[in-house]
């Protein structure tokens, strides 16, 4: 009885050092990836980066935000040579390598050195080569980065969610939102949610208005820009009497297509200001078709912090509204 145990206790033995070594490979322990939100780490020889490869990539992945009221890149850039790309510095989240080769390319890197983490290896045997992939295929880059930064920030915001029903009851969508953010005014068809900054605020808001209001025969960013200014009357006072918030008249606003939920949306970025006040700042607004109730959910984030930059909080707004399920 003794033998048979110790025989049975071989086997199963056996089996699970076979099932760890055919399951090792995929089970690679790799460190957690470091780096601010909107921190691009970019490997390339010092006297490329000085010359036309390095204002080439600049030009692109520095190229200022949509929408903000001053220039701000879309990624700050931190470079190094090839020859530094090692230990903990290969932990960046994101990072772009550049590397002379026999031929041209462009590689993918997903979880390499850390996780998470995103790479992007251009390859070209001269310079031409690197400068024409850089131009064709930027779009293509920006967005990539894009999606693991916004992925991070809101795995981020997932630590310290606010628990909320009040817009599933409202609106019959879910937002996460961290507990930094408070309701500041609230009614059966309109919430406006802020988050206090130094020197200044960051607001949510959201509201609904029927489908003709934004598809008729005025053009969509007329429609969204009279839609605005109509909520800003009505529920958003400035700091003197008469005053209310508006879109900016000096700047049309950027007007994209997008998908929130599975949804159509409407993207729109552009300035608010207060009319009769000398209040600005940016925005982003998303109205998202909800066809099934013939509406558009509107969902905006602004933020005031005068003389501050401003590209991180618009980010984190973003990340915010981006969240939006459609309930039911």
């Amino acid at each position: 009885m003794r033998r048979s145990f110790i025989l049975l206790a071989s086997i199963l033995l056996f089996i699970s050092c076979k099932n760890d070594e055919k399951s090792e490979p995929n089970k690679r322990i790799l460190s957690d990836s470091s780096g601010n939100i909107n921190q691009l780490t970019v490997v390339i020889d010092n006297n490329l980066w000085e010359g036309k490869i390095g204002e080439a990539i600049r030009e692109k992945l520095a190229a200022p935000v949509d929408g903000l009221p001053q220039d701000e890149p879309l990624f700050t850039l931190s470079q190094i040579p090839p020859e530094t790309f090692t230990g903990f510095v290969r932990n960046s989240r994101i990072f772009l390598k550049v590397e002379q080769a026999d031929s041209s390319g462009v590689k993918i890197i997903k979880d390499e050195y850390s996780r998470p983490q995103t790479g992007i290896v251009l390859m070209g045997s001269s310079e031409n080569a690197i400068i024409k992939l850089v131009d064709q295929r930027s779009e293509e880059m920006i967005d990539l980065f894009k999606q693991a930064e916004l992925k991070e920030k809101q795995r981020r915001i997932g630590k310290s969610l606010k628990k909320d029903n009040d817009l599933e009851d409202r609106f019959g969508i879910s937002m996460k939102f961290p507990t930094a953010y408070r309701y500041a005014k609230e009614s059966d068809d309109f919430v406006w949610i802020r988050k206090e900054i130094p020197k200044g605020n960051m607001e949510i808001l959201v509201y609904e208005v029927p489908m003709n209001q934004i598809e008729n025969d005025s053009s969509v960013i007329s429609n969204i820009t009279r839609m605005r200014d109509s909520i800003g009357e009505a529920e958003i006072p400035g700091p003197v009497e008469g005053s209310y918030m508006i879109t900016e008249k000096a700047y049309a606003p950027y007007l994209f297509e997008t998908k929130i939920d599975g949804k159509f949306a409407y993207e729109t970025r552009g300035t608010w200001e207060v009319k009769n006040a000398f209040m600005a700042g940016p925005f982003v607004n998303y109205a998202i078709k909800d066809e099934k109730n013939n509406r558009y959910v509107i969902v905006e984030g602004f933020v005031f912090s005068p003389s501050r930059a401003k590209r991180d909080n618009v980010f984190e707004l973003d990340a915010i509204l981006r969240s939006v399920k459609f309930e039911g």
